[in-house]
């Protein structure tokens, strides 16, 4: 599959995968920052953005997609980082790849199968009568009924998209994602150790890594160093954005 992606600047590749629900566009900001000193790609996975949905969707196909982007680039010694679901990619990615790959970065995600926690963002998205709605405002109401968060809500809102006819439709493949959540929250099957030098990095207030998890990933990832940024939660990108600017740029050299 050919993926949409943006390409700013020029030095050794970076390369940003987002989370589920995300795209590029919520990197903009900081992938300007990272290319100052990087050839950075910013790209939108299957299912997200403005690339292609598919009938299928699992780790091993994202991870698939973002090596055929390299290869259409002659892209090789990448950095790699992907954010929540983008960073279980990007471990995939690891496995598949590895001759493609320089260093990995993982951004408030764990190398483990999580509970199931989007069942309050699924039954707001899909409360919304896409036909029926004539602004965002109009769309953000509604969503406030089931999300109260309204960063959260915003974010989720950039997926909207008008139709030339009236109404709104979704950038995203919102019931296929919905359909596969079990394998979002999941990870493939991993021959570990991966060993890649690796930075995890969380947030301070997040509980995707906690203390508990780093012995393990210690064990899983021989060459890793785990950050936390203090003062944000899961989104560190739109929360932190010069902090976790300075501590990949100090782990990518």
């Amino acid at each position: 599959m050919k993926l949409n992606y943006k390409k700013y600047g020029t030095g050794t590749p970076l390369l940003i995968l987002h989370g589920l629900f995300g795209s590029l566009d919520n990197w903009q900001t900081l992938g300007k920052k990272f290319a100052e000193n990087h050839e950075v790609y910013l790209i939108d996975l299957r299912n997200h953005g403005k690339s292609p949905h598919s009938e299928t969707f699992d780790y091993v196909d994202m991870a698939t997609d973002v090596a055929n982007l390299c290869e259409e680039e002659n892209l090789e010694n990448i950095t790699l980082l992907g954010h929540s679901m983008g960073g279980k990619t990007a471990i995939t990615f690891s496995v598949e790849f590895p001759h493609l790959l320089s260093k990995l970065i993982i951004l408030d995600i764990g190398p483990k199968k999580y509970q199931p926690h989007h069942d309050e963002i699924l039954e707001g998205l899909f409360s919304l009568d896409l036909e029926k709605i004539t602004s965002r405002r109009q769309a953000d109401e509604i969503l406030e009924k089931k999300i109260k968060n309204q960063g959260i809500r915003l974010f989720l809102l950039k997926n909207l998209k008008r139709n030339e006819n009236g109404g709104y439709k979704w950038k995203m493949n919102l019931e296929l994602l919905a359909k596969n959540i079990e394998t979002i929250i999941g990870l493939s099957d991993i021959p570990f150790p991966i060993n890649i030098p690796t930075l995890f990095i969380r947030g301070g207030e997040s509980n995707y890594i906690l203390d508990s998890d780093f012995e393990e990933i210690e064990k899983l990832f021989p060459q890793s160093e785990i950050e936390t940024i203090d003062g944000t939660g899961h989104w560190i990108h739109a929360e932190k954005p010069m902090e976790l600017l300075e501590v990949v740029e100090e782990f990518v050299g």
